[in-house]
């Protein structure tokens, strides 16, 4: 059982798995793993837009129904790529501008 702190300066987050100290900046490496998460979302929503019709056992199931649905329209992935952005510019906005609360 996690034994509870003498300050308030540690705050303990998820039964105690987590502990964090009041003041202590996020680590630089931890801040980029935003950005690398990011970049993959970025990625992940322009490689497979059509679906992975490269992949040995479903490649050509997700082939057969692009041709009976066609792929999805490009307002569609204008939408989605405008919500991802919104997102990560948010998301990189809060990591690297953001204040730390004081409560």
């Amino acid at each position: 059982m996690p034994t509870k702190p003498e300050s308030g300066d540690i705050h303990e987050v998820a039964g105690g798995w987590i502990t964090e100290r009041k003041g202590t900046p996020i680590p630089g490496f931890l801040k980029l793993t935003y950005v690398g998460f990011s970049l993959f979302g970025g990625y992940y929503l322009f490689n497979y837009w059509t679906g992975e019709t490269t992949h040995s056992t479903r490649g050509a199931l997700v082939t057969q129904l692009n041709a009976a649905i066609g792929a999805p329209a490009g307002w569609w992935l204008i939408l989605l790529a405008a919500v991802l952005g919104l997102f990560i510019v948010g998301l990189l906005w809060f990591v690297f501008m953001g204040t730390e609360d004081e409560g």
